[in-house]
C-alpha cells in the first residue's frame, strides 16, 4: 500500500512528530552538548538509527533526519564543510532504511534544518545571499536523498528563514515545509517579533505548516500557538516544546518535565488546532508515547488549560550604618521574613514602590530585587533597591550574578551599589541568556559565585580590590549565596555550600520548598558531615496560585518538588486554589519555623498580596 501524501495525512487529524535527537545521542555518547552530532551518521550510523528506531516504536509519525547543524557554517567549526552535503544525504538514508524496515506506511522522513549559527546583516556579517547558498547545499541533499518533507526549526530570525524556504522551493517548488520559530520568555522572537507577526510572515512563504518549538516548555507554546492561530485562521500549525527549563545533573543536561504532562498537552494542542506534535530539547521516546497514547484514547479527558498572565514589580528597603538591620536582625536571633520582587520592564517604578509599601505594613523585613529574572531585561536592580530603600524605607537585599560580568564590572557595580547604600548581597551564577530575552548575548564571566563572595569578603570589605589596589575606606557588605535544598546529590551540593562558607557567606537563601522533610533531610546530611549548620538560612517559599500553575512548577522548573498531596489540594480547591496555596504556604513556615532563620517569600504572578497572607500568620506567630 502506497504511503499516504503527507499534505493529504495533514487533513486527517494530528501526527506525532519525534522527540529530541541530541538529548538522546548527548545521553548515550557522553558528549559535550555543543559537539558536532550530525557527524555521527557517518562515524556511529547504528546508533542514530537506533534513536529513530525507538521513536517510531514510540509512535512517531515523523521522523526528523540527524542534520540539523549540517550546515556549511556550522560544520566549519569542526572543519567539516566539504561534508556537508554527504552528511545530510546519509541522514536522510539512515532514517530511510529505519522507516522501511518498520514495515509501517505511516511514517515519514523529515529533513531537519536548523539556522546557520551566525547572524545575518544588518545584525551581522552574513548577507542573505550567503545565506541562501548555504540552505540551498544543505536542502539540496536532504532532498535529492529523499526526504518526504523538510522541518525549519528553532529559527529565530524572519530573514533568515526566509532563504531557508527560498532556498529549498528553488530546488523543488513541491516538497511540503514546516517552518517553526523560537521565541524568549517574553513571547518574541530575540529580534523582537511577535507570534503573530510570525505567523503572517511565515504564512505568506507559503509554507504548509506554521510552528514554534524549543523555547520554553509546553505551557509558553500552547500560549504562543494559540496568539499564532489568532493571527493566521486557517493556517496549519505545529507545536514541539522543550521538555521544561534545563538544568545541570553530574555534568548532564537534564529537563524536568514528565512524560505524563507531555500527554495532557498534547489534548491541549489538539483542542487549539494543533495538526503537528513534537517534542524538543530533553524529549525522549517516552514523552513521545505519552503524546500519542493521549491522542489515540478517545476516553481520556481534555485537560483545562489556563495561561495566568505574568506580571513583574520591585521591592523594598532602608539601610543603616553599619551593620546592616538584616545583618543584626540574623545576628540577634530574629526570625527574618524577605520577599522577592523584580525589576520593572521600564524606567518607571510606581508600582514597585506601591508594593514595597503593601509589604512594609505587611511586616516583611527585607525586599529581595532580582537581577533580569529569567534572563528578560528589566531595570538595573541596585537603583530599584535605591528607590526602595529611599521611599519605602525598607532595607533591599541586592541580587547580584556573576554571569555576564567581567571582573572589571564586577567590582565597579558592587562599589556603585555599596555607594547607594545598598549593602545586603545574595550572590547567584545567575539564569543563562539563552532562556531569556537576548539568547545570543554575552554569557561568561571570570569569576564563579563562591569566588565572588571570596573577593567581596576578603577583599572589598577589607578596602582593596581583587588585585591588592586599595579602594580606600572598605565596604561593609553582608553576603548571602544560593542553596538548593533540594538538590538529588545532597553530598554535592553539601560541598559546594562550604565552599561558599568558607569564602565567608554569611546566609543563605533556598529554592522552594513544599515539605518540611526537605530541610530536616538536609539539615541532618549536614550535621553528619560538619556539625551545626555556620550560616543562617532562610527556607523559600512559593505560595502556589491553581493546579496548572503547581503542575508548571513542578514539572518545568528546575529544583522544584511539589508533592502529589499538595497537587491535590490545590486541584481540589479550584477558584480557592489562591486562597489554599497561601494555607499551604503557611502550614510550610509553621513547620520549619524551628529549623531556620526566615523564609524567603517568592509570590508568582506579582501577587504581593498573597505574600502578605503568609506574613500576617508570622506576625502572629512572632507575638506567640
Amino acid at each position: 500500500m502506497a504511503k499516504m501524501p503527507f499534505r493529504t495525512r495533514l487533513e486527517q487529524g494530528p501526527l506525532v512528530a519525534d522527540g529530541a535527537m541530541g538529548t538522546m545521542l548527548h545521553a548515550h555518547h557522553n558528549l559535550p552538548i555543543n559537539s558536532c552530532f550530525d557527524l555521527l551518521n557517518l562515524t556511529d550510523p547504528g546508533w542514530v538509527a537506533a534513536v529513530h528506531r525507538q521513536y517510531i516504536d514510540a509512535g512517531a509519525e515523523i521522523v526528523e533526519t540527524n542534520t540539523f547543524s549540517a550546515n556549511i557554517f556550522k560544520l566549519s567549526s569542526c572543519d567539516l564543510q566539504d561534508q556537508c552535503a554527504e552528511i545530510n544525504r546519509a541522514g536522510v538514508e539512515l532514517a530511510r532504511r529505519v522507516v522501511d524496515a518498520s514495515f509501517r506506511e505511516d511514517v515519514y522522513v523529515a529533513g531537519s534544518v536548523g539556522p546557520l549559527g551566525v547572524r545575518l546583516a544588518p545584525f551581522g556579517r552574513t548577507t542573505p545571499e550567503e545565506a541562501f547558498e548555504a540552505f540551498r547545499i544543505q536542502t539540496g541533499a536532504l532532498i535529492e536523498a529523499g526526504a518526504d518533507l523538510l522541518i525549519f526549526e528553532t529559527f529565530s530570525d524572519l530573514v533568515e528563514i526566509e532563504q531557508a524556504i527560498r532556498a529549498a522551493r528553488a530546488i523543488d517548488e513541491t516538497i511540503p515545509i514546516i517552518a517553526q520559530m523560537t521565541f524568549t520568555r517574553d513571547d518574541r522572537t530575540t529580534l523582537g517579533d511577535t507570534p503573530a507577526q510570525v505567523a503572517h510572515t511565515l504564512r505568506g512563504l507559503g509554507v504548509d505548516v506554521i510552528g514554534v518549538n524549543c523555547s520554553g516548555g509546553p505551557a509558553q507554546l500552547l500560549r504562543i500557538v494559540q496568539l499564532m492561530r489568532q493571527a493566521e485562521r486557517g493556517a496549519r500549525f505545529s507545536v514541539m516544546p522543550n521538555a521544561g527549563w534545563p538544568e545541570t545533573v553530574g555534568g548532564r543536561v537534564m529537563y524536568p518535565a514528565t512524560p505524563d504532562y507531555f500527554g495532557e498537552y498534547a489534548l491541549a494542542f489538539k483542542d487549539v488546532g494543533v495538526c503537528v506534535v513534537g517534542g524538543c530539547c530533553g524529549t525522549t521516546p517516552e514523552h513521545v508515547h505519552a503524546m500519542y497514547a493521549a491522542l489515540h484514547d478517545s476516553n481520556r479527558p481534555h485537560p483545562i488549560i489556563v495561561t495566568i498572565s505574568d506580571t513583574t514589580e520591585a521591592e523594598v528597603s532602608d539601610v543603616p550604618e553599619q551593620p546592616t538591620q538584616l545583618q543584626r536582625k540574623l545576628a540577634a536571633g530574629q526570625f527574618v521574613v524577605t520577599v522577592e520582587m523584580s525589576p520593572p520592564r521600564s524606567f518607571t517604578a510606581q508600582k514597585v514602590i506601591a508594593s514595597a509599601e503593601l509589604l512594609r505594613e505587611a511586616g516583611v523585613d527585607t525586599i529581595n530585587v532580582s537581577d533580569s529574572p529569567m534572563a528578560r531585561m528589566r531595570m538595573s536592580p541596585w537603583a530599584v533597591c535605591h528607590l526602595i530603600q529611599s521611599h519605602v524605607g525598607l532595607e533591599t537585599v541586592l541580587h547580584f550574578p556573576t554571569r555576564g560580568r567581567n571582573l572589571l564590572r564586577v567590582q565597579g557595580d558592587l562599589l556603585a551599589a555599596h555607594a547607594l547604600n545598598v549593602r545586603n548581597l545574595f550572590v547567584v551564577m545567575g539564569d543563562p541568556t539563552v532562556i531569556g530575552d537576548y539568547p545570543d548575548a554575552f554569557d561568561t564571566h571570570d569569576i564563579a559565585p563562591s569566588g565572588l563572595i571570596r573577593l567581596v569578603k576578603h577583599s572589598l570589605n577589607a578596602g582593596k580590590d581583587q588585585a591588592s589596589n586599595s579602594i580606600g575606606q572598605p565596604t561593609s557588605f553582608h553576603v548571602g549565596c544560593a542553596l538548593n535544598i533540594n538538590a538529588r546529590d545532597l553530598d554535592h551540593e553539601i560541598k559546594l555550600l562550604r565552599k561558599k562558607i568558607d569564602a565567608g557567606a554569611n546566609f543563605a537563601l533556598t529554592q522552594p520548598i513544599f515539605d518540611p522533610a526537605v530541610v530536616e533531610r538536609f539539615l541532618k546530611a549536614y550535621r553528619e558531615q560538619y556539625g551545626d549548620l555556620e550560616l543562617s538560612v532562610l527556607v523559600g517559599i512559593l505560595p502556589l496560585y491553581g493546579a496548572r500553575h503547581a503542575a508548571f512548577l513542578h514539572n518545568e522548573v528546575p529544583g522544584i518538588d511539589i508533592p502529589d498531596a499538595i497537587q491535590a489540594r490545590i486541584a481540589a480547591a479550584g477558584d480557592r486554589s489562591p486562597a489554599e496555596g497561601v494555607t499551604i504556604a503557611q502550614e510550610l513556615v509553621r513547620s520549619i519555623k524551628d529549623m531556620a532563620q526566615g523564609i524567603y517569600i517568592m509570590p508568582a504572578f506579582g501577587r504581593y498580596d498573597l505574600a502578605a497572607g503568609v506574613i500576617d500568620v508570622l506576625e502572629r506567630a512572632r507575638v506567640s
